[in-house]
């Protein structure tokens, strides 16, 4: 009847019409012929390739909506669809009732052409400018922005921008040290926060943004700060069944294994140690490329002059001491000894005076006892 859409014949005819119509098809054995009334005009999709073209723009009226999307009738026999993904660039459109009502007469793009399959695809956001090319431009990467927390799930948060875009914070993206097990720990819905632009992809839709990126990694100064073999003063902000985590301050954290924290036998860490005790540790391990520090309390057990040293440090206050300053100490400790021995003055008794001290006498030398003369035998001619 018709190359558009109809609901019903009695859109075009009433009984009584005369009417043109062209012969289809003859059946003789049922004696049957098969009318048709639109084909005595010509299919308008033998021209569709003159008329549209891709990105052109075009007006229709609304005549069919379904779960996916809305057709647009742009003339008698050609229609196309707005796919509902076409239909905003930044609302999650559930159904297009929620934008577009059956009767509209709207401007659409051409986004695609199909005259074999006879389909026309179409697109209603782009008849807006593109709000992703948009913050592109207004919020280069490396820019600090603010916002309001519109949504919080399990693997980050996101964040309202301008036009209607929301970025999102990924969980490892909140914290350089904190272990977070959900972005509800610290944020709540509706609140401000200030975030850096990580990277806008408007091809895909996505803005990320990043917290920990404000302030500086701080384990790229860790070299500096920390050495193998330091002994270093920590709080306890974490126990588990494998171990205790110790804060070494500017959010560096280590890991004390539940086979350094004694040189006995541990089976539970949470007899050893406690959440917020202050105690002293030996760097036995550092994996920068990890972000894992490893210490000891075993290792200062074993060593008395470690543990000595490490129990005045705690006395003192003294936050850390490297290897290199233990050596020097314990070396100069073991030479104050060795001079200590040498230079000791020896202590002489105290000399009497004259009148008082009794005036001893030499020895009496005894004369030598004369010996009598050895008689010597006659020689021989001499009378005895």
């Amino acid at each position: 009847m018709s190359w558009g859409r109809i609901n019903h014949p009695s859109e075009l005819f009433e009984v009584g019409d005369e009417i043109k119509v062209m012969v289809l098809k003859y059946d003789e054995e049922r004696q049957r012929v098969s009318l048709g009334y639109k084909q005595i005009q010509p299919d308008p999709w033998d021209q569709v390739g003159a008329k549209y073209t891709v990105n052109q723009r075009v007006r229709g009226k609304v005549v069919s909506l379904t779960d996916y999307g809305a057709f647009v009738e742009l003339e008698d026999g050609i229609e196309g669809l707005i796919h509902v993904s076409e239909m905003s660039w930044v609302k999650k459109v559930k159904h297009p009732s929620k934008i577009l009502a059956i009767g509209d007469v709207i401007e659409t793009v051409v986004l695609d052409i199909n005259t074999e399959a006879r389909r026309i695809s179409l697109g209603l956001k782009q008849t807006a400018a593109n709000p992703w090319e948009i913050v592109k431009q207004k919020y280069p990467v490396g820019t600090h922005i603010l916002g309001k927390i519109r949504n919080i799930t399990d693997f980050g948060i996101f964040v309202g921008i301008d036009e209607g875009i929301d970025g999102l914070i990924h969980i490892s993206d909140i914290s350089w040290t904190q272990r977070i097990k959900h972005p509800a720990e610290l944020f709540k819905k509706g609140q401000e926060v200030e975030a850096v632009v990580l990277n806008i992809d408007s091809e895909n839709e996505r803005f990320s943004l990043g917290i920990k990126q404000i302030l500086e990694d701080p384990w790229k100064t860790v070299s500096n700060k920390f050495h193998m073999g330091d002994i270093v003063e920590g709080e306890v902000n974490n126990v588990t069944e494998f171990g205790a985590f110790v804060d070494l301050g500017d959010g560096i954290e280590g890991l004390i294994h539940v086979s350094e924290l004694s040189s006995k036998k541990v089976e539970d860490p949470a007899s050893q140690v406690k959440v917020g005790d202050k105690i002293m540790v030996e760097i036995i391990k550092i994996d920068e490329r990890e972000r894992k520090i490893r210490l000891s309390r075993r290792s200062l057990e074993e060593g008395s002059t470690k543990a000595d040293l490490a129990s005045f440090m705690q006395k003192q206050g003294s936050g850390k001491v490297h290897i290199g300053d233990l050596i020097q100490r314990a070396q100069e400790k073991g030479k104050g000894k060795e001079e200590g021995e040498e230079e000791a003055p020896v202590e002489e008794p105290p000399i009497p005076e004259a009148e008082s001290a009794p005036k001893e006498e030499p020895p009496k030398e005894e004369p030598p006892k004369e010996e009598p003369p050895k008689e010597e035998p006659p020689k021989e001619g001499e009378e005895a």
